[in-house]
């Protein structure tokens, strides 16, 4: 595993806590502008501002394909726009914490409880409604069994406007004392690309 994704796994880990147990047996709730289901693959394709809940899990996109296998578990592969990329969100179990992420394809497995974002990915962890880190690359993949995450830059067939290196791009932000007062919620300087090392 390269330096950097050792490192923002580690930002995760920190603290023994997982990504919401209950919601992996909560129902997930769809609306869409159009359904098709097919019976002998046993898959749905919504499409058209597609939001799901399912818990405390959050997912938007322009097309979304549901599956679930006999032993109940269930798969989705989400899609998004450049204008609007695909978005998922999850509450950190017994903490006041969100793990959020965006990015033009999102596959979520509720068996292995992982997800994939891939392309133009960014993934970020909310204290209550103030930014604490982000993470940006061409393919960020989030456990929330163990509460770590890999990210892949891309390299150069990766570089996008805002991201003109194609590097992986993170802002880390340490644990404040346990007497420290509580964040202010103002936003964050964006990231801004390195030109020199």
């Amino acid at each position: 595993m390269a330096p950097a994704a050792v490192g923002l796994s580690l930002a995760l880990v920190a603290a023994p806590t997982w990504a919401e147990r209950a919601d992996r047996l909560q129902p997930m709730h769809i609306e869409a502008d159009a359904l098709r289901y097919d019976d002998a693959r046993q898959t749905s394709v919504f499409t058209g501002n597609v939001v799901i809940t399912k818990g405390t899990i959050l997912i938007r996109g322009q097309q979304v394909e549901v599956r679930q296998d006999a032993q109940g578990n269930q798969f989705g592969t989400i899609t998004g726009t450049p204008q609007r990329r695909a978005f998922f969100r999850q509450k950190r179990e017994g903490l006041d914490e969100y793990i959020e992420g965006e990015a033009l394809r999102i596959d979520y497995d509720g068996q292995t409880e992982t997800v994939r974002f891939t392309d133009q990915a960014v993934l970020r962890r909310y204290r209550g409604t103030a930014l604490n880190d982000e993470a940006r690359g061409a393919l960020i993949v989030y456990n929330g069994t163990t509460e770590t995450f890999t990210v892949d830059g891309g390299g150069p067939a990766a570089r996008t406007p805002d991201n003109p290196s194609g590097r992986v791009r993170a802002m880390l932000t340490p644990l404040p004392p346990a007497d420290a007062p509580p964040p202010a919620t103002g936003a964050p300087a964006p990231l801004q690309p390195s030109t020199q090392m």
